[in-house]
């Protein structure tokens, strides 16, 4: 059963090593991802699954090791978890993809964890499929968090990556109010091609998490962050079953 979710975006700049003199633009964002880690520790969940993008379909132990070499900062890191996990996973540099790699950089700054894995899942998974697992997630252990690595539109202004998309503005705040409100039926209908359009790589692990969280009902949700200092939208959220 879930018991919480934690909702973090995933630009490399989160690691100030990366972002050096600019780390201050994204304080805030980071600082809300360590409290959103947080409760869900408070949520003691004995299972602890990470979801995030990636070329291909794929499933990481803790202990999966990372880099942010590719951003010119030799800065390495490693999904945490409890030490029987981390002595049963290969130390190999498995190429931890970004979103899984800020993920553990941003969970390194707190716990213990316990039990831990990450799944990886491509952009082009449907969303059916991505409730399914979702649903499959939520049964693997008695107390299950997830950590929902995701950006928003990248298309919000004309300095963003994607540059100035029309609609995208209000796609991204019916998304953000979505994860906000813990409305999985809303998260569970984004469609891909609006998602491809605003180049928002959040879409797929969002929709893992709705069908994770479709049959938990209470839930008690919070946005915790919500900035786009590069036209890009960073949202802070995290989700707790009421009982929890």
């Amino acid at each position: 059963m879930l018991v919480a979710a934690a909702f973090l975006p995933h630009p490399p700049a989160l690691v100030p090593e990366v972002a050096a003199g600019a780390a201050h633009e994204l304080a805030d964002v980071r600082e809300a991802c360590a409290v959103a880690l947080q409760r869900v520790l408070e949520a003691h969940p004995d299972l602890v699954v990470v979801v995030g993008d990636d070329r291909a379909r794929s499933t990481y132990a803790a202990g999966s090791a990372g880099s942010f070499a590719g951003f010119g900062v030799p800065v390495a890191v490693a999904l945490p978890g409890s030490e029987l996990d981390v002595e049963n996973a290969s130390r190999r540099a498995v190429g931890l993809p970004l979103s899984l790699a800020v993920a553990a950089w941003c969970m390194n700054r707190v716990g213990p964890w316990p039990s831990v894995r990450a799944e990886g899942v491509p952009a082009t998974m449907s969303a059916p499929d991505a409730v399914t697992l979702g649903a499959r997630l939520a049964d693997s252990a008695d107390h299950v968090a997830l950590i929902v690595m995701g950006d928003g539109a990248a298309t919000l202004t004309e300095r963003a990556p994607g540059y100035l998309v029309e609609g995208a503005e209000q796609w991204q705040k019916a998304v953000t109010s979505a994860l906000a409100d813990a409305d999985t039926a809303a998260i569970a209908a984004i469609a891909a091609d609006d998602a491809r359009r605003f180049q928002a790589v959040g879409r797929v692990p969002w929709q893992v998490a709705a069908g994770a969280a479709a049959e938990t009902t209470p839930w008690i949700s919070e946005l915790l962050a919500d900035d786009a200092p590069y036209g890009v939208a960073y949202a802070v959220a995290r989700w707790q079953r009421a009982s929890a």
